[in-house]
């Protein structure tokens, strides 16, 4: 939930692309890549994400959202429905359009990390404070986002660590997984 939050907040600009290309030939493309690397379900990706960074795997989850101008990143879910990921379009995805949503995807890419230390959690916290007394009225949207700050800083106690890490893929092909 944190990390989808987080990934929301980052803007979904650009021109409306999608992938590309013969339906057969990516079908064929993407299967390849898929049996090519260790495949994960979401829950279990994001419990070894640390150490698959830089390293090229593939990952199962449902899409929850498309990015409606662009198409340029998707998010997905895992089967607990609990954690979710930001996978952006790069290599032969053009971009993910919107009936991929619902769909289940096996999306293969490499995997990245963004960390988010101490300072920036205090400024977006301050941010967030100087908006709820600006706009009162958009009080419960800032009371969750405080929340997801508190999460990941009780997560960052809990851990050790001086940030909180967001998991994140850079897709190079998927395809949708037939049930």
């Amino acid at each position: 939930m944190i990390a989808a939050l987080c990934g929301l907040m980052a803007a979904c600009g650009g021109n409306d692309n999608r992938k590309s290309g013969g339906e057969g030939s990516e079908t064929a493309r993407s299967a390849a890549a898929v049996a090519e690397t260790e495949t994960y379900g979401l829950d279990d990706l994001l419990a070894e994400a640390d150490k698959l960074i830089g390293k090229k795997v593939t990952v199962r989850g449902y899409v929850t959202h498309t990015c409606t101008h662009s198409g340029k990143r998707c998010f997905i879910v895992g089967e607990s429905q609990k954690t979710s990921m930001r996978v952006e379009a790069k290599g032969n995805i053009g971009g993910f359009n919107r009936e991929l949503i619902g769909s289940q995807l096996a999306i293969t890419g490499t995997m990245h990390e963004n960390r988010l230390s101490q300072e920036y959690l205090a400024q977006m916290e301050k941010e967030i404070n100087e908006k709820n007394v600006k706009e009162p009225e958009s009080g419960e949207a800032c009371a969750a986002e405080l929340a997801n700050i508190e999460e990941m800083r009780a997560w960052m106690k809990e851990n050790g660590k001086d940030y909180y890490a967001l998991y994140y893929m850079d897709g190079e092909d998927y395809e949708v997984v037939e049930e």
